[in-house]
């Protein structure tokens, strides 16, 4: 773990409202570089919206964020993406038809020459270093993200997110639709994410999985931050009766 003062994410006092709803009331939470820290709650505690927040999906109502130290503006995705933040969604929004290296360097394709033509060669190779390096078993970097599984998606989801990510890494329920030996697969790409000292925020309804994976638990209960956890120094007993307020 690096020792930065700053972390690389800090939320201060975040509140958002649509309408007269109140979705998130007085959230402060703050991501170490190198750190894994789950957001866990009920559905309808807020876990997406403060994902939309901090990936620049939804603007606060008010509270700030700050990168490295730094107060920003997360006006737009595109902002978000500028200050080193990525997301793996539930939904992967991946290029079924798209082989793999063009998913991987999708809207930020490599180009040479005055004519500005694809170089295929170089995100081939960069793919192939990446998915080695992650662990990512999948035929070759020509292979189409349709004709692979479940778990090989999601980790090529989480290759790119990990590829553009320079500070953090948002993911929002990374296996929900995986089994057992694919689940295992996803969750050591995400702890290999603390080695190369990215700040990683998880949004996961499995309980087990956040304690395998996680430094600290953050829990969200109808908007309400109620309390954040040590993971080694909590148990499930205690974050289900955070969670469900009995």
């Amino acid at each position: 773990m690096t020792t930065q003062s700053a972390p690389v994410l800090a939320l201060n006092n975040i509140r958002k409202t649509f309408g007269g709803v109140v979705a998130i009331e007085n959230f402060s939470l703050d991501v170490k570089a190198g750190e894994i820290v789950a957001l866990v709650g009920d559905n309808g505690a807020g876990k997406s919206t403060l994902i939309k927040i901090i990936s620049g999906v939804h603007a606060p109502t008010s509270g700030a964020i700050q990168i490295d130290g730094h107060e920003i503006s997360m006006s737009s995705a595109t902002k978000a993406r500028e200050h080193g933040i990525e997301v793996v969604y539930q939904d992967l929004a991946l290029a079924d038809q798209q082989p793999v290296y063009m998913n991987l360097f999708l809207g930020r394709e490599l180009t040479k020459g005055p004519m500005g033509l694809l170089d295929r060669k170089s995100m081939i190779e960069e793919t192939e270093r990446l998915v080695t390096e992650l662990d990512v078993r999948i035929p070759s970097a020509h292979a189409t993200i349709r004709d692979l599984s479940g778990g090989q998606r999601q980790g090529i989801a989480i290759a790119r997110a990990t590829h553009w990510a320079r500070k953090l890494v948002l993911l929002d329920e990374p296996t929900a639709a995986l089994g057992v030996a694919e689940t295992a697969k996803v969750e050591k790409t995400i702890a290999a994410l603390k080695s190369r000292n990215i700040g990683v925020l998880i949004i996961s309804h499995s309980l087990d999985q956040v304690f395998r994976l996680s430094d600290r638990i953050c829990v969200l209960r109808r908007g309400n931050q109620i309390g954040i956890r040590e993971t080694a120094k909590t148990d499930k007993n205690e974050i289900v009766s955070m969670i469900t307020g009995v």
